[in-house]
């Protein structure tokens, strides 16, 4: 990975702000990340990541934390927040921000335990493919102090299989429709391609029920867009 994103999170951090990211999918054309965006206050944010930072308690956890943006806001209220991102960037960026606790570090290399896990911005997009959502579910489960919950947001994306008259065309043979393949580039170079994963809510209360996690729906978005809440 060239590490693109953190690029150019510390250009925007350093002043040498001059152009966005760029991103795509396999279905989908390319379009503009804005780089202020990355850096967004807590008015600023969507009412989903608003109500899911409401909802913190006790000891966090704050998965691809970027910026540091959820955890800088965490910071004003909580004691004990921890930030990790697979990003150098973006972990230098978060520190010189003023995030206390943040290392460059994967949510499956985690083994302390929390009261609030927080994964947001598409959170279910770490979790890559639909295959590997037990893994992450099993380990998040570990992580979980009694009492403690999971946080996380995603998107139902079967919209952009639409046709003009409102029929839906997926093919049946290929992967779950919501397990893309997402480019990045920055500055005229390209990212190595990773797997993206948008997980529909139903899906998502199937895989946790197999988990034995409880999981609630707590808020939808204005564009298939949700909020759920995952506990022991």
């Amino acid at each position: 990975m060239k590490d693109l994103f953190g690029q150019a999170l510390l250009d925007y951090h350093n002043n040498n702000y001059t152009e966005d990211l760029k991103t795509s999918t396999n279905i989908s054309e390319e379009d503009d990340l804005p780089l202020p965006y990355l850096f967004r206050s807590f008015n600023a944010m969507p009412k989903l990541e608003q109500k899911a930072l409401k909802m913190c308690k006790g000891k966090i956890l704050d998965v691809g934390c970027g910026a540091g943006n959820h955890s800088l806001h965490l910071q004003k209220y909580f004691n004990d927040i921890d930030a990790i991102d697979i990003s150098e960037g973006a972990v230098k960026v978060a520190k010189l921000r003023g995030v206390n606790s943040v290392e460059l570090k994967s949510l499956l290399e985690v083994n302390n335990t929390y009261d609030t896990i927080l994964l947001l911005m598409n959170g279910t997009g770490i979790f890559q493919t639909l295959e590997a959502v037990p893994k992450y579910l099993n380990h998040l489960k570990n992580l979980l102090n009694p009492g403690g919950q999971i946080l996380i947001d995603s998107s139902d994306i079967r919209y952009m299989y639409e046709d003009e008259d409102g029929g839906v065309w997926i093919d049946t043979n290929a992967d779950y429709y919501g397990q893309l393949d997402y480019f990045l580039s920055y500055k005229g170079e390209s990212e190595t391609p990773m797997h993206w994963l948008y997980l529909d809510y139903k899906n998502l209360d199937l895989f946790c029920a197999k988990s034995n996690l409880k999981c609630e729906l707590v808020v939808e978005g204005d564009h298939f867009d949700y909020l759920a809440k995952i506990t022991l």
